[in-house]
């Protein structure tokens, strides 16, 4: 990857998540549990877009598994030590790293078979994803609800899931095969989405299905 472009070289999430990611944290490659359970239903033949991906083990599993996957991140140093590990394990022709604030930026190289995004909110970015999805493919979303504003005040209102969603924002046409949230007194609770966009076209209106037991 080359430089940043100028429109995202003093962007302030680039900056501290470079920071972060500088001192070595978050860099463990162990796939996240949500990435683990789409991959395992399995999403339909196709791509794989992961969204705010950081140094991904998901992406890293979806390419073992012959996916070709588009990573996605504002941060150059995540996307670096993915570049690195991907080459280290031999599958960096299978994953495209993409250096973008991901409110500017339009899913390329879909539609996709699985669209997964953990620890990243926002709502527009969200409907492009629910869009990007192939008819039977997999949308994965996890994020911190307004819960978690209770232990971390300084938590922006904007970045947390409302009561509901993410799943009141898929519209018709998803199937929700698992939703729940999941505690965490430290750092606030997150909530944990996954849907399936249904083969045969939107149902009716009114919202995503659920799923029976």
């Amino acid at each position: 990857m080359g430089e940043p472009g100028e429109e995202l070289a003093g962007h302030p999430d680039r900056l501290r998540w470079n920071a972060r990611y500088a001192q070595g944290a978050g860099a463990s490659f162990t796939p996240h549990p949500l990435g683990v359970a789409a991959l395992s239903v399995p999403p339909p033949a196709g791509p794989v877009a992961d969204l705010a991906c950081g140094p991904s083990g998901a992406a890293l599993l979806a390419a073992a598994a012959g996916r070709e996957v588009t990573a996605a991140d504002v941060s150059d140093v995540a996307l670096g030590l993915l570049g690195e590990e991907s080459r280290r394990r031999g599958l960096r022709d299978q994953i495209t790293l993409v250096q973008a604030d991901l409110r500017d930026w339009h899913p390329a190289g879909g539609p996709y078979a699985l669209v997964l995004c953990t620890g990243y909110w926002d709502r527009a970015v969200f409907a492009a994803a629910v869009s990007a999805v192939i008819p039977g493919g997999l949308l994965a979303w996890e994020a911190f609800t307004t819960e978690a504003r209770r232990a971390r005040p300084g938590l922006c209102p904007d970045w947390c899931l409302a009561d509901g969603e993410p799943v009141s924002l898929l519209g018709a046409g998803f199937e929700v095969l698992d939703v729940h949230d999941i505690p965490d007194g430290e750092r606030g609770p997150k909530r944990a989405m996954l849907a399936r966009r249904l083969a045969a076209g939107p149902g009716p209106a009114g919202g995503a299905s659920r799923r029976g037991p």
